[in-house]
């Protein structure tokens, strides 16, 4: 339960990194945001990942 916490807690942060590159055109708030989101995806889905081979076995 906690995990789904984590991971739309860095969606929100990569999306303020995106916010705070648009507001202010530094671009190490955009590559913030990108290596965030990314690395955000993969953990999401290993997580359902784990989900679904659990509800396999």
């Amino acid at each position: 339960m906690w995990l789904r916490w984590v991971i739309l807690f860095l969606f929100v942060v990569a999306a303020a990194c995106f916010v705070a590159y648009m507001v202010t055109g530094h671009m190490a708030y955009r590559r913030w945001g990108l290596v965030i989101f990314k690395w955000t995806v993969f953990a999401g889905l290993g997580f359902f990942a784990v989900l679904v081979v659990q509800r396999l076995f």
